[in-house]
């Protein structure tokens, strides 16, 4: 698996250790998200926050994400993953004037909306697995795709002839 990791990027994973065997990364630019396969860019991308960029995408940033959301429509899968469970979010341990209620009820609103698919991953680390996790089980999905369609034509061929 080839994984994409947008240049823009301010704390990209590494995919290290023997988790990440099968994997190899390369730094590009995404137009939407922060990761994707190579030569699925415009099917698949990986959102990663964490909680303080979470709040700030909610208020300062808020425009951008929301273009950003507007964009990973027109995607096959998109996900938000998130470094921070809600419980932090309920504590308030982010860098934010925003009430925990306020985030958690603009975070639902934007689930809905934009069809966003949630991921409260807990930790960077469990994050970092989350990324890798969801990407290799779409390139998997892409792979028994491609070889139904394979066989079908394969099929059809035998049939014509």
């Amino acid at each position: 698996m080839h994984l994409i990791v947008d240049s823009r990027e301010q704390a990209p994973y590494t995919f290290s250790g023997d988790k990440y065997p099968d994997l190899s990364v390369e730094t590009g630019t995404l137009q939407t998200g922060d990761y994707s396969l190579s030569g699925l860019t415009d099917m698949v991308a990986i959102e990663r926050k964490s909680l303080d960029d979470l709040a700030g995408s909610l208020t300062t940033g808020r425009e951008r994400f929301k273009r950003e959301l507007a964009r990973s429509k027109g995607l096959d899968f998109f996900s938000l993953v998130i470094e921070a469970d809600m419980d932090q979010v309920a504590r308030h341990e982010y860098r934010s004037q925003m009430k925990p209620k306020a985030l958690i009820q603009s975070l639902f609103a934007f689930q809905v909306r934009y069809d966003l698919n949630v991921i409260w991953a807990g930790s960077r680390e469990r994050g970092e697995y989350a990324t890798y996790s969801l990407l290799q089980k779409y390139a998997a999905e892409q792979e028994k795709r491609l070889k139904t369609v394979m066989k079908a034509m394969s099929v059809n061929e035998k049939t014509v002839l």
